[in-house]
C-alpha cells in the first residue's frame, strides 16, 4: 500500500538504524547517557532556547510544557482545532487543571486582536494565563504560521503578561517551507516542543525546550509523567541522525505534496491548492457525493492509504520520507479512479 495516512508512518532508514546500533549509552534517568546529553544540547540550540529535555512523545512534551507554564484553574487559549485540544484527550485539564478556551482560526492561526479580545470583558472571571500556538497546524492541513505573525502574538502575550507555548511538532516543516531557522520561531515562545517521529523519521522521541529554570521543572515532571528512561541513547542517536540527514530533505516531501495536489486538482478532485503549504493535501469528498468512510475504503482497495480529519468532509494525504516520486505517480492514477473523478472529468 502507498501509505499517505500520516508522516508518522515513516520507518528508520538503514543509516538511522546503523547510528542507533553504535550509539554510546548510559543511564538517561541519571543524566549519564552521553548521546542523550549531546542531543538535548543540540535541540536547545536548534530551538533557540537555553535547555531541552528529551521525551518519548510530543504529546508528553506538550503536556509538560503546559504544566510548567500554568497552574490549576488557569485558562489556556489556543485555536479551536489545535492538537492540544483535539488529540491529547483532555490532557490540559487532566494533567494541569487548565480550562481550555478555543478560538476560531484562519488556517489554524489566531490573531493578537483575538487574544486581546479574550482578555477584555472578562473582569470578575477566570482570565487567560497562557496561549498555545501550533506550527505547522495539523488540522488545517499542515499550514504554516509565518514568523511575523508568531512574533506579533509573542509581543502581545508579553505585553498582556501571558505565557506562550509553541507546539512545534512539525516545526522543521515550517522552517524548511519558509526558509526561516527554527530558532527564530522557537525563541518567540516561553516553551517549544518538537517531534522526531513524524517527518524527521525517528521511531519515537520529542523534546521540550525553554529556560534553564523551566526545564529543571520539566525534568521533574518527566519523572512524574513516567517519561524518564534508561539507555535512551539508542533512540536519541536516531534523532541526532535525523538532524544531520532528514531536515533539508523535508523540501522533497513538500514538493511531492504540491505535485500530488496539483495532479488531483487537474482531474477535478476538490483540492484547495493554496492550502498545500507543506506535506499535507486535503481532499473534500462532499462534492463527490461520497461519505468519508466509503472514500477511505475505496482508496484502501485501490492500494492507497489516506486518513480522516476533524473536518466533516475532508480526508488527507501526507507525504514523508518513505514516499518516492513513483509513489506519487501511482497515487495520481489510483486516487482519482477510486473516487470516481475520471468518470466525471
Amino acid at each position: 500500500m502507498i501509505d499517505l495516512r500520516s508522516d508518522t508512518a515513516t520507518r528508520p532508514t538503514a543509516g538511522m538504524r546503523e547510528a542507533m546500533a553504535r550509539a554510546e549509552v548510559g543511564d538517561e534517568q541519571r543524566r549519564e547517557d552521553p548521546t542523550v546529553n549531546e542531543f538535548e544540547a543540540r535541540a536547545a540550540e536548534l530551538l533557540g532556547q537555553e535547555e531541552a529535555v528529551y521525551l518519548p512523545t510530543a504529546t508528553m512534551a506538550n503536556q509538560i510544557a503546559l504544566h510548567v507554564l500554568g497552574e490549576p484553574g488557569d485558562e489556556l487559549i489556543a485555536e479551536e482545532s489545535s492538537h492540544v485540544f483535539i488529540a491529547e484527550y483532555g490532557g490540559p485539564s487532566v494533567h494541569s487543571g487548565l480550562q481550555a478556551r478555543g478560538l476560531p482560526g484562519d488556517g489554524g492561526r489566531i490573531s493578537p486582536e483575538q487574544i486581546r479580545a479574550a482578555i477584555r470583558g472578562r473582569e470578575g472571571y477566570t482570565m487567560p494565563t497562557l496561549v498555545s500556538i501550533e506550527n505547522t497546524h495539523n488540522a488545517s492541513g499542515g499550514r504554516v504560521w509565518p514568523l511575523a505573525e508568531v512574533e506579533e502574538v509573542s509581543l502581545t502575550c508579553r505585553e498582556l503578561g501571558l505565557r506562550l507555548h509553541l507546539d512545534g511538532a512539525r516545526l522543521m516543516n515550517a522552517a524548511v517551507a519558509t526558509g526561516v531557522p527554527a530558532s527564530d520561531f522557537g525563541r518567540c515562545a516561553d516553551t517549544v516542543t518538537l517531534c522526531f517521529s513524524k517527518g524527521l523519521g525517528c521511531p519515537l522521541g520529542a523534546v521540550v525546550a525553554g529556560s534553564a529554570e523551566r526545564m529543571a521543572t520539566a525534568r521533574l515532571l518527566k519523572h512524574r509523567f513516567g517519561g524518564a528512561m534508561r539507555q535512551a541513547g539508542v533512540v536519541a542517536a536516531a534523532a541526532i541522525y535525523a538532524l544531520d540527514n532528514h531536515v533539508d530533505r523535508l523540501a522533497e516531501d513538500h514538493a511531492r505534496a504540491r505535485r500530488l495536489g496539483e495532479g488531483l486538482a487537474a482531474v477535478g478532485l476538490p483540492v484547495e491548492l493554496d492550502r498545500v503549504e507543506t506535506n499535507f493535501v486535503q481532499v473534500d469528498v462532499a462534492p463527490l457525493g461520497i461519505e468519508k468512510p466509503e472514500a477511505l475504503a475505496r482508496l484502501r482497495e485501490a492500494g492507497v492509504g489516506l486518513s480522516s480529519t476533524v473536518h466533516a468532509t475532508l480526508i488527507r494525504a501526507v507525504t514523508h520520507l518513505d514516499i518516492a516520486d513513483e509513489d506519487i505517480d501511482a497515487a495520481l492514477d489510483a486516487i482519482p479512479r477510486a473516487l470516481g473523478a475520471l468518470a466525471r472529468a
